[in-house]
C-alpha cells in the first residue's frame, strides 16, 4: 500500500512539473535579456515557454487564418487545429502576467509579440484584431493616438495590412516596417519596429571583424530608427558569437536567433 502511493505520489509530482501552470513558475527568476528575439519560436519543443525559460524579451509567431482559427505554423500544411495563437501564446502569457503582478518577468519591462501574418492580411488581420481585443487586459492598446500601456507589445508582420490598421480608431497591435521607413513621420506607437533582411543590406556574414562602411551603415539604421522612438530588427542574421557581438554593440534592439541557449549564454557573458 505504501508503494502504492508512493507511486501516485511520484506521478502526481511529475504531472505538475510538466504542467503549463509549472513552467510558467519555472522561469520567475529567470533574468530578462531585453535584446534577445525568438524567431519562429513556435519551432521549439515548448513554444514561447522555451523562450522564457532562456529569458527572452521578444518572440515571433507565425499565423493562418484557416476556419476562422488562427493557427501558427511556418507553412501551411504544418498546420494543426490544437496549436491556435491564444492556446501557445496569448493564454500563457497572460497567466504569466496575472502571477507577476503585471508584467511578463518581474520588474515591469515590455514583452514584444511579433505576429507575421502568412495568410491574407486583410481577413487575418479582422479576426486576430478581434482576438487581441479580448487581451486588451495584457497587451498595449491605442485609442484615437493616445497608447495605453501594458505587459505585452504586439506588432504585425508579414501580410500587415498597413492601411487597415492605420485607419483603426482602436488599434491592439502596431506595424513593422522596413528599412525605407526609418525616416518615416508615421507615429512611433503606429509603427514600434522596423524589420528587414539581413542580407539584403549587408555582405558580412558574420565571421571575423565586419568593415567600416558596413559597421557604419549599421550604426545610421540605428540612430535612425532611435530618432523616431522605434525598436530595430534584422532576419536571417548569421548565427554567429561575431554577428552577435556587433549587433549588441550596435543597439540592435532585437537580436534575432533561432539558438535560445547559444544567444543567452552570450548576452550573460558577452567577454566570454
Amino acid at each position: 500500500m505504501l508503494m502504492h502511493h508512493s507511486l501516485r505520489a511520484a506521478t502526481l509530482v511529475a504531472a505538475l512539473c510538466w504542467s503549463p501552470f509549472a513552467a510558467l513558475a519555472a522561469g520567475a527568476t529567470v533574468e530578462p535579456l531585453a535584446q534577445a528575439h525568438a524567431h519562429n519560436d513556435y519551432e521549439h519543443d515548448r513554444p514561447l515557454l522555451d523562450a522564457l525559460d532562456h529569458g527572452f524579451s521578444s518572440v515571433e509567431a507565425d499565423i493562418y487564418l484557416i476556419d476562422g482559427a488562427l493557427l501558427v505554423a511556418h507553412n501551411r500544411g504544418d498546420v494543426k487545429p490544437e496549436r491556435t495563437l491564444q492556446r501557445l501564446y496569448l493564454d500563457p502569457l497572460r497567466q504569466r502576467v496575472k502571477a507577476h503582478g503585471g508584467s511578463v518577468y518581474p520588474g515591469g519591462k515590455p514583452f514584444y509579440l511579433l505576429i507575421d501574418i502568412k495568410s491574407d492580411g486583410e481577413s487575418t488581420y479582422a479576426a486576430l484584431d478581434k482576438v487581441l481585443a479580448g487581451y486588451a487586459d495584457v497587451i498595449s492598446t491605442v485609442r484615437d493616438g493616445k497608447e495605453e500601456s501594458q505587459a505585452i507589445e504586439a506588432v504585425i508582420s508579414g501580410n500587415c495590412p498597413r492601411d487597415l490598421i492605420t485607419a483603426a480608431a482602436v488599434r491592439h497591435a502596431g506595424i513593422d516596417g522596413r528599412m525605407g521607413d526609418l525616416d518615416s513621420d508615421v507615429p512611433a506607437n503606429l509603427m514600434p519596429l522596423v524589420s528587414d533582411r539581413w542580407g539584403a543590406l549587408f555582405k558580412w556574414r558574420g565571421r571575423g571583424p565586419i568593415g567600416d562602411e558596413e559597421l557604419s551603415k549599421l550604426k545610421h539604421a540605428v540612430d535612425a530608427a532611435r530618432a523616431h522612438g522605434r525598436r530595430i530588427r534584422f532576419w536571417a542574421t548569421p548565427e554567429t558569437v561575431d554577428t552577435w557581438r556587433v549587433l549588441q554593440a550596435a543597439g540592435v534592439d532585437h537580436i534575432n536567433t533561432d539558438n535560445l541557449a547559444g544567444l543567452e549564454a552570450f548576452l550573460r557573458n558577452p567577454q566570454k
